[in-house]
């Protein structure tokens, strides 16, 4: 009872905050606008500022910033492998970054395993990746394994999650059953 009333409180909390619209996947305080990578270019092109063209996601004008920000609006567009043929174009390798948006980009196309793979991944490159735990934890969500998603939800917190988007999205998942798709 405790649990889902904390959970209730807390998702209450972020319903109100100003941090209410705060996607998964960055930094940012709102989802990804469309840009013309989503309402121009086609497979894994990304819109290049420069050029004012789409151009092949490994062309060398993009840097892997713009790269992440793409995937995140294709992934956020519903166009997951689209994402996945952009993020495997970074030159920043397997970071924890990647492999979080990795596990998530497999676990929206039903790659589960591969996912789960990719999120403990990201977890042992940086164990206080909250988002990697979020993510996971939702995905152990849709698995039906509760117990488990609690842990990520507990290690989220002890990593300094309180608060943040991916404590509020994972502790709604649980009491819920309704997980991001985002």
């Amino acid at each position: 009872m405790r649990m889902i009333l904390a959970a209730t409180l807390s998702i209450v909390t972020f319903i109100l905050s100003p941090a209410a619209s705060r996607a998964v996947g960055s930094d940012d305080s709102a989802p990804p606008t469309p840009t013309e990578t989503t309402t121009e270019c086609t497979g894994d092109e990304v819109w290049d500022e420069k050029t004012k063209a789409c151009v092949k996601a490994e062309d060398s004008s993009l840097n892997d910033d713009q790269r992440f920000d793409a995937v995140r609006e294709l992934a956020y567009a519903g166009r997951p492998d689209a994402a996945l043929q952009v993020l495997a174009s970074m030159t920043e390798g397997e970071t924890s970054r990647v492999m979080t948006y990795r596990g998530f980009l497999l676990r929206q196309t039903g790659r589960i395993e591969e996912g789960i793979a990719a999120y403990e991944r990201a977890l042992e490159l940086n164990p206080q990746n909250i988002l990697a735990r979020s993510y996971y934890g939702q995905l152990l969500v849709q698995m039906n394994e509760m117990q488990l998603a609690q842990a990520q939800l507990d290690a989220l917190r002890a990593a300094g999650g309180q608060g943040t988007w991916a404590e509020t999205a994972l502790a709604q998942a649980i009491t819920s059953g309704v997980t991001t798709t985002y």
